[in-house]
């Protein structure tokens, strides 16, 4: 059975999307199952793998709200599979009110994902209001991008109190399953101080591997591609890989 985590922080600008874009790439290369599902509005993950969104038949959208079967959403690329987001996404909070469960229909949309895949990403957007709390709702943990700057913790004690809720009352197997540093530019002490700080909020849940800023990582977007396919060589690809092979790692262990 696969496991599906949510990369989520309500902070914009944290390198979310990057590093759910590029984990995949990076873990398919090393052979493994992975479904990309872009939960954000914005679908940033979708354009990010490839796909053209005015050329998307099916998408995220149309399996939680009208019922259309996962398997005729999902569109495989050479960089992992994608369920692809798209602009009706930004209605679905209001379409969702009044449904009942309205909390689980992520849950149910990605029901045959973890027999056909070994880990599933769901791009959260950068808020914590319904279509997030789907997704911690579907998700066994949550993957954290936490950016090496300034105000790097601020609004994750909300993010962590929300976790707790929704682990009590609603999804009680939901864990932290990693915190990635990103943005780390080793030329400062102050990140190294803020990548510190992470590690003592966070005990045994930071990967190794932090993400440098790199301008390789942040041209790939505009060609429609991961890093790996843009400049396998980058600093920036080099660290994907490494936090990937972590994660596969952290997966065979159970």
């Amino acid at each position: 059975m696969g496991k599906i985590i949510a990369v989520v922080n309500q902070k914009g600008g944290v390198g979310k999307t990057t590093t759910a874009v590029n984990l995949t790439a990076a873990l398919k290369d090393l052979g493994l199952k992975v479904l990309l599902c872009d939960f954000d509005p914005q679908a940033n993950a979708t354009s990010g793998l490839g796909l053209e969104k005015r050329k998307i038949k099916y998408s995220i959208y149309d399996v939680t709200i009208n019922n259309v079967p996962m398997e005729e959403a999902v569109i495989s690329t050479p960089y992992g599979d994608v369920l692809p987001s798209s602009a009706d996404l930004a209605g679905a909070t209001v379409e969702l009110i009044s449904t009942e469960h309205r909390e689980r229909q992520l849950d149910k949309a990605l029901a045959k994902a973890r027999e056909r895949y070994d880990l599933v990403f769901i791009d959260c957007p950068p808020s914590l209001e319904l279509l997030t709390l789907n997704a911690l709702c579907a998700a066994d943990g949550i993957l954290v991008p936490v950016q090496c700057e300034y105000y790097a913790l601020e609004g994750l004690s909300d993010l962590m109190s929300t976790l707790r809720t929704v682990k009590k009352r609603m999804n009680p197997k939901l864990e932290i399953f990693g915190v990635a540093l990103t943005m780390f530019d080793g030329r400062t002490n102050f990140s190294a101080q803020v990548a510190q700080e992470v590690r003592r909020h966070f005990p045994g849940k930071v990967f190794s591997t932090v993400i440098p800023r790199n301008i390789r990582l942040a041209e790939a977007p505009s060609h429609g591609i991961p890093v790996m396919a843009y400049d396998r060589s980058s600093r920036g690809s080099a660290a994907y890989q490494a936090m990937a092979e972590e994660i596969k790692e952290k997966l065979s262990r159970g």
